[in-house]
């Protein structure tokens, strides 16, 4: 599940990762707030934070993240991961080269400091 967090703002969004990402959790949340800031902005500035409880991603929902972050690597301005998993870190370090953004990783108690550095 993802979930709009409370300091989102039309220059940056942040979202919370629970459980599973699904094909909903793209079509409805993130991608459409994805898009908007694009076309508003030129560059999104997004945080992803993901708790303990965070469990992956369902097939589709893995599509969705992949095909969009594809189409749109040079979209984005800065990219801020909270509490990856070593894999997703993984994932994002081979990645990241694609992209022409920074991305950043930062362990949970640091959120402050991700979302600071996500807006500066």
């Amino acid at each position: 599940m993802l979930e709009l967090m409370p300091q989102s703002t039309e220059a940056a969004v942040a979202v919370q990762a629970r459980g599973k990402l699904t094909d909903t959790d793209y079509q409805q949340v993130l991608i459409p707030r994805l898009r908007e800031m694009i076309a508003k902005q030129g560059k999104a500035r997004f945080m992803l934070v993901m708790g303990p409880e965070f469990r992956g991603w369902e097939a589709k929902g893995a599509w969705d993240d992949a095909a969009f972050g594809f189409k749109h690597r040079k979209d984005f301005a800065k990219l801020a991961l909270v509490g990856a998993p070593k894999w997703v870190k993984w994932s994002m370090d081979v990645s990241q080269h694609l992209m022409s953004g920074e991305v950043k990783n930062f362990s949970p108690e640091q959120e402050d400091q991700a979302w600071e550095w996500v807006t500066a």
